[in-house]
């Protein structure tokens, strides 16, 4: 289909990829690729949870090498993807750190601890000479310090759960995104209902994006919805792209309005 400015697109997005989560997403990967012709934008995490570091795992770093030649893309997702450090003593502190996410990695680091985790990510990328052009903070959250680091680097964009946003200045960009809450079944079952809602709600967005999580994968209900959703969504008309991809037609667009 021809890209224009008008054409509806669909973003599908793998968090907290890393070798210990591959085995739940690689049936659903193989799924997706049946299909055919529908780029993944893979969340990548340098040393998930502290014992994931991905120089170890040179058979794991060739399957993204050869994502990368299918034309998907691929970004830093934190560094290690687990909060422990030290907290504040304020109730919105602990519960966001304890009781939203244990994984909000970048929500209380200083400026200068977010740039140090930053660099250590872009290197990791520059070594493996993948491309890099996005951050995503585990579970969206950033400090504003992680904010003032992000201004300093050569990255092109983040995100939070509904926009992308173009660095360094931070200019939002509507992106509607379904994300699932899917570690009981009652999460499970709610969390359809609120992104079949959405989903009606969202039918004329330029953009979807559909932003998976390896305990998705480990239930079929949350699998077969992922894969049918996609289905269906592709069925409508939507163009599949990677994230970076889509970001830069808005900016030719916009380029071009100028």
């Amino acid at each position: 289909m021809v890209e224009s400015m008008h054409t509806h697109s669909l973003l599908l997005v793998l968090h907290d990829v890393a070798p210990q989560t591959w085995a739940d997403y690689q049936p659903f990967v193989e799924a997706v690729d049946a299909l055919g012709g529908v780029p993944i934008t893979w969340l990548v995490v340098p040393d998930f949870h502290k014992h994931n570091d991905l120089q170890a795992y040179p058979d794991f770093r060739r399957l993204l090498c050869g994502r990368l030649a299918r034309g998907d893309e691929l970004a830093l997702h934190g560094y290690f993807h687990c909060d422990d450090g030290p907290m504040a003593n304020n109730p919105r502190d602990w519960f966001m750190r304890r009781i939203y996410t244990h994984e909000g990695e970048f929500y209380g680091l200083s400026h200068e601890a977010a740039l140090a985790r930053l660099h250590a990510g872009i290197e990791m990328f520059h070594r493996y000479q993948w491309p890099l052009q996005g951050f995503v903070a585990p579970a969206w959250l950033m400090s504003e310090g992680t904010r003032q680091a992000l201004r300093q680097l050569p990255l092109s964009y983040t995100s939070d759960a509904q926009h992308l946003y173009r660095l360094p200045d931070f200019t939002p960009v509507d992106a509607p995104g379904l994300v699932w809450s899917a570690r009981s079944a009652w999460r499970r079952g709610l969390s359809k209902l609120i992104s079949n809602q959405l989903e009606q709600r969202w039918r004329q967005a330029p953009v979807i994006r559909l932003g998976l999580h390896p305990v998705d994968m480990r239930h079929e209900f949350s699998r077969t919805y992922w894969l049918k959703t996609l289905e269906r969504l592709l069925d409508e008309g939507r163009v599949p792209m990677t994230k970076a991809h889509w970001l830069a037609l808005q900016s030719e667009h916009v380029g071009r309005a100028a």
